[in-house]
């Protein structure tokens, strides 16, 4: 290879070669040659340059003085907050906490329910069964089931049904014997002052009404049956103030006639049972009726009644403590806990007296106390 050649070099390896040693009093070598920026890499450095400027001034950063000011207003906030909340005596933090748990309340409100699976239809057979065995459950929990009023006649419970609308019967139990100590028949009844009356039946409510029933029917008795209470529904439902339930409670109990008595109580129990649906006394009374046998219907009223005043409240139903809950679609409106539902069992159930002041020789509870005699005016 020939010397020329050894000394040519490629551009750029000038710039890498180490220089050459210089010898005492040799002359400096000459600078290496470099290459001069072309046009368009000066305009690129340029442009870089405005580039970062610019960036540089589009966000500028907030002074010190700017941050405080800002810190000083967001303390202020605050200052006034828990001012706010101190002089309406409430606390902070537990504010704070408040809304939090609000807050998680209110998404949980949101939150999709989970929906449960619908129960399957009951047939007509097996609802007839079903309610059959509730009436043998019930038979067996109430032997000794019976009417809740006292009387020694059939003019006796007329009067006293009559008097029981918007009342209990133990307020009537303790109101008839001054009654009927002063007016034992109807010819008597309808001979009184009503004024008289009213006095003598103020303690059961809407007195001046049911007086005026009272001396109506008794002179209908008196003028049309001879003073004798007839045995027949048709007849029955002619005398004022007596309706279809006033007069089944008469021929079930007075004259051995089947009848369905459907009070407030019975109502309830039919529609939670699934025996009906109906609201009005009378559907109530004909869908039952279809039912169960007719022999069984007074004796069905009687222990309807009883579960209904006992276990199966308006507004407190004692499920945990019921007998036949396993066969009630209700089951659960109430309390379920068998040591919370025995506190809400009532009358004889409950430890308490019952509602008669003479009840039946087979009645496990306690008599009813008498009215208080009322105080001497002074």
């Amino acid at each position: 290879m020939s010397s020329d050649k050894r000394n040519k070099s490629t551009p750029g390896e000038s710039a890498v070669r180490k220089p050459a040693v210089r010898q005492p009093g040799a002359s400096r070598p000459a600078a290496p040659h470099t290459t001069a920026p072309t046009a368009a890499e000066t305009s690129l450095v340029g442009k870089t340059s405005a580039g970062k400027k610019a960036a540089v001034n589009e966000t500028p950063e907030k002074p010190a003085a700017a941050k405080k000011a800002v810190a000083k207003k967001a303390t202020a906030k605050k200052a006034v907050a828990k001012k706010t909340a101190a002089a309406a005596g409430q606390d902070p933090a537990r504010t704070t906490a408040t809304k939090k748990t609000a807050a998680k309340k209110t998404a949980a409100g949101k939150a999709p329910a989970k929906k449960t699976p619908a129960r399957k239809p009951e047939s007509r057979v097996a609802m007839v069964r079903r309610a059959r065995r509730i009436n043998r459950e019930l038979a067996e929990l109430y032997p000794y089931a019976h009417p809740e009023l006292d009387f020694t006649n059939p003019f006796e419970l007329l009067v006293a049904t009559v008097l029981s609308a918007q009342t209990t019967d133990l307020r009537v139990n303790q109101t008839t014997p001054r009654l009927f100590a002063v007016c034992p028949t109807p010819e008597d009844m309808a001979a009184m002052d009503p004024e008289r009356l009213e006095e003598l039946i103020r303690p059961t409510g809407f007195f001046r009404a049911k007086a005026k029933s009272l001396l109506g029917l008794s002179a209908a008795l008196r003028d049309r049956f001879g003073g004798e209470v007839p045995g027949r529904l048709e007849d029955l439902v002619t005398l004022p103030g007596v309706g279809r339930k006033t007069a089944n409670v008469v021929l079930g109990n007075a004259f051995g006639v089947p009848g369905i008595t459907v009070d407030t109580h019975f109502g309830r129990l039919a529609r939670r049972f699934g025996w009906t649906t109906a609201e009005d006394a009378e559907k109530v009374e004909a869908d039952v009726a279809g039912i169960f046998p007719k022999s069984e219907w007074t004796m069905l009223s009687h222990r309807v009644v009883f579960h209904g005043r006992r276990v199966c409240h308006s507004r407190k139903p004692a499920c945990g403590a019921c007998a036949i809950a396993p066969l009630c679609p209700a089951y659960g409106e109430g309390e379920t806990d068998p040591e919370k539902a025995k506190k809400l069992l009532k009358y004889e159930l409950g430890g308490q007296p019952g509602q008669r002041l003479k009840p039946p020789a087979d009645y496990p509870g306690q008599p009813a106390p008498p009215m208080a005699p009322p105080a001497a005016a002074s």
